[in-house]
């Protein structure tokens, strides 16, 4: 398998090798495919196009994007000068040193985007939120979930609820509920004691979990029907869920934000260009108004949320009212310590 992976990447790579128009015209940048390839080559090439007079090639590179990065990398020329890189990717490529830093002073010399959008190697083009759901209707009168704390609250909130059985998307909230404070999460996390808490505070609430969801679909269904009352989620689940009617509520306070990147890879040859192409694809509002028409997964592009219905703009997880009560999933964290905390995990799930 890996010997096939790797003969489609140089494949890829001899494509590469041979663009339309001259090198130091053209911007290679690569990429999803499906709807988001479609999006990108209607919205956002178009205007990266128009607005520097240079032209693109989008390579629907999918999963093998850092494999192909490799490959150019050992081969000595960089064939890529711009790359999506998603949440799981990112700690790999930093990693690995596949990566070239982002120059903010070239990038956002005036400072528009906020801390959230901004890593070392990657600037976020995308996020979706893992966050509490609430059915209303089940809470008693005149109550409402505020926090994970009143999550674990089962006398004041009874009912079952519902988690996802992955320690990455769990147990930073029993951490949360804990009272551990959201900027404190990892550094507690990263400790045999902190790791002792989270576990901890799971026991009081795996009796009241009667079915553990491993989908979004699974996770919104099981309200939808009433088999739980309370649960985590994905947030771009939830609106269908109130367009059927289910009186549901998202508790955005302690919420999860996982975020994707567009990057530079190392050696990329048109390295300041891969700046105008950042810039367009997550600093423009009006472009990232049409993207999340299609996609409910919004960056933090300066003023987007200026430009859209208000009732829509508190839907979104990058909304600054939203996004000031989470915390921005630490990728790093889990790509290095996941297999030995899923290793615990799954064994506590069968106690």
């Amino acid at each position: 398998m890996k010997h096939t992976k790797l003969a489609l990447g140089t494949a890829a790579l001899l494509a590469l090798a041979q663009p339309a128009f001259a090198q130091d015209q053209v911007l290679t940048i690569a990429g999803s495919g499906g709807v988001v390839k479609e999006i990108t080559e209607k919205v956002f090439l178009p205007a990266f196009e128009e607005t520097t007079g240079w032209k693109t090639k989008f390579i629907a590179a999918e999963s093998n994007i850092l494999l192909e990065v490799r490959t150019m990398l050992a081969s000595g020329k960089m064939l890529y000068d711009a790359m999506e890189v998603s949440a799981a990717n990112y700690p790999i490529g930093v990693k690995d040193d596949l990566l070239a830093p982002i120059d903010y002073d070239l990038l956002d010399p005036d400072g528009e985007l906020p801390e959230q959008a901004k890593k070392e190697f990657g600037v976020v083009a995308a996020a979706y939120s893992t966050v509490l759901v609430q059915r209303t209707d089940k809470n008693p009168e005149g109550r409402k979930m505020e926090s994970w704390a009143d999550f674990w609250d089962v006398e004041t909130f009874p009912g079952p609820r519902s988690l996802n059985p992955q320690p990455q998307y769990t147990l930073e909230f029993a951490l949360l509920a804990d009272g551990v404070a959201r900027e404190d999460l990892y550094d507690v996390l990263g400790t045999e004691e902190g790791l002792d808490r989270a576990f901890a505070k799971l026991d009081e609430i795996k009796p009241h979990i009667p079915v553990w969801w491993s989908s979004g679909a699974q996770s919104v269904q099981l309200l939808s029907d009433g088999e739980v009352f309370y649960s985590s989620t994905y947030n771009g689940r939830v609106a269908k869920l109130q367009e059927s009617g289910i009186p549901a509520e998202i508790v955005w306070n302690g919420g999860a934000l996982h975020t994707s990147y567009v990057g530079i890879p190392k050696n990329a040859p048109n390295y300041e260009a891969a700046h105008d192409w950042i810039r367009v694809r997550t600093m423009r509002p009006d472009l990232e108004l049409e993207y999340v028409k299609q996609l409910p997964y919004p960056n933090f592009a300066p003023g987007l949320f200026d430009a859209m219905p208000e009732d829509v703009a508190k839907t979104m997880p990058t909304y600054p009212a939203n996004a000031d009560v989470q915390f921005v999933a630490n990728d790093t964290f889990w790509a290095e310590n996941l297999d030995e905390i899923r290793e615990r995990f799954d064994e506590w799930l069968l106690e």
